[in-house]
């Protein structure tokens, strides 16, 4: 139901839920001649993300903004949530910075996209549809209840690790804090939090 997601949504704006882990789902993944890529540099080791503008054009241009104007140096990995069997999902971005955060865009759900929440997957954090814009979440493990549906938006896959799942994997199980976060991130902050030093399209 859209109701109980968008009221744990709104209780921590501009994040991700705490996902279930539901059963594998089967990924339809495009070659990575197709995508483009970004480099990651954090403390925790470099990340390579292929940003899909072909499927997601309004939420890849969004990222790309961010990596282009560099408004992603400095920021951190700062949220990961653990769910059983080693699935979950952490989180970085400018966390409403002023300074680096741009407008809210508009919310590319799973179904026009054909994009789906499988392990690796890069995604926007939102409140609620139409107010994502500067955080952004990887998912460890399949995650299809993250994908859109009929009753609920879901959320706005854009891409996906293509080198370093060992860093983000890393970075799921590195220490948070008992007490840092508020309602549903309470528990899920890192601590301390992993810096990206640099965010750059691949040469």
């Amino acid at each position: 139901m859209i109701a109980p997601l968008l009221a744990l949504l709104l209780a921590t704006p501009q994040v991700a839920p705490t996902p279930p882990p539901p059963p594998a789902a089967p990924a339809t993944a495009p070659t990575p001649a197709t995508l483009t890529r970004v480099v990651l540099t954090t403390a925790a080791g470099p990340i390579v993300i292929g940003v899909d503008s072909r499927a997601a054009p309004v939420t890849a241009a969004n990222f790309l903004k961010f990596v282009d104007g560099k408004k992603l140096d400095g920021v951190s990995f700062y949220r990961a949530v653990k769910v059983a069997n080693g699935f979950g999902l952490v989180q970085f971005g400018t966390r409403n910075d002023r300074a680096r955060t741009l407008p809210a865009i508009k919310h590319e759900p799973t179904t026009q996209t054909g994009l789906s929440h499988t392990d690796g997957t890069i995604s926007m954090a939102m409140a609620a549809p139409g107010t994502a814009s500067g955080d952004f979440f990887v998912v460890v493990g399949d995650l299809p209840s993250m994908d859109a549906t009929a009753g609920q938006p879901g959320f706005a896959a854009f891409g996906r690790v293509l080198e370093g799942m060992d860093v983000i994997r890393t970075i799921l199980l590195a220490p948070t804090s008992p007490t840092l976060g508020d309602g549903a991130m309470k528990g899920q902050m890192l601590a301390p939090a992993i810096r990206i030093t640099t965010a750059r399209r691949a040469p």
